[in-house]
């Protein structure tokens, strides 16, 4: 119970973590990396904001190694709730909002249109400055009104 409990506040917890770096990190200092993400059109299917992944994940798989270290321990499931939040992210960022790929094409689900929404909000920004909606998961009730 108490690995469940562990893994879903891990994942919760993500989404803080996820509006800190993505306003003071991405929008910052590693503005470089994501700045194309924020061009109208993208040059290639891959772009330098890609490395945002693999930043991610480097912490999960560490995790995941010391949390099998000696038998399971609760590193495990940490890594594991910042890996589903991951999976989390790619689904709603990369596939529903920005389509990479084609599989939800057709929502009528107000909370994934919300979500689109305050998405699409902050991408009429094009630079770094003057951003807003910087979460994924979580985003302010004005934009789930249809």
């Amino acid at each position: 119970m108490i690995f469940a409990l562990i893994t879903i506040a891990t994942f919760l917890l993500m989404e803080c973590v996820t509006w800190l770096t993505h306003k003071y990190v991405m929008h910052g200092f590693l503005w470089y990396f994501h700045e194309d993400h924020h061009q109208p059109r993208y040059q290639n299917w891959f772009e330098r904001n890609d490395v945002f992944f693999v930043i991610f994940a480097i912490p999960s798989i560490a995790l995941f190694y010391f949390g099998v270290e000696g038998g399971l321990n609760y590193l495990f499931f940490i890594g594991l709730g910042i890996m589903l939040y991951g999976m989390a992210y790619f689904l709603v960022h990369d596939v529903l909002i920005h389509k990479r790929f084609k599989w939800f094409n057709k929502t009528n689900n107000k909370y994934l249109i919300g979500l689109r929404k305050a998405h699409k909000v902050h991408h009429k920004h094009l630079g770094k400055e003057e951003g807003e909606c910087f979460g994924m998961l979580f985003v302010p009730f004005k934009y789930f009104k249809i």
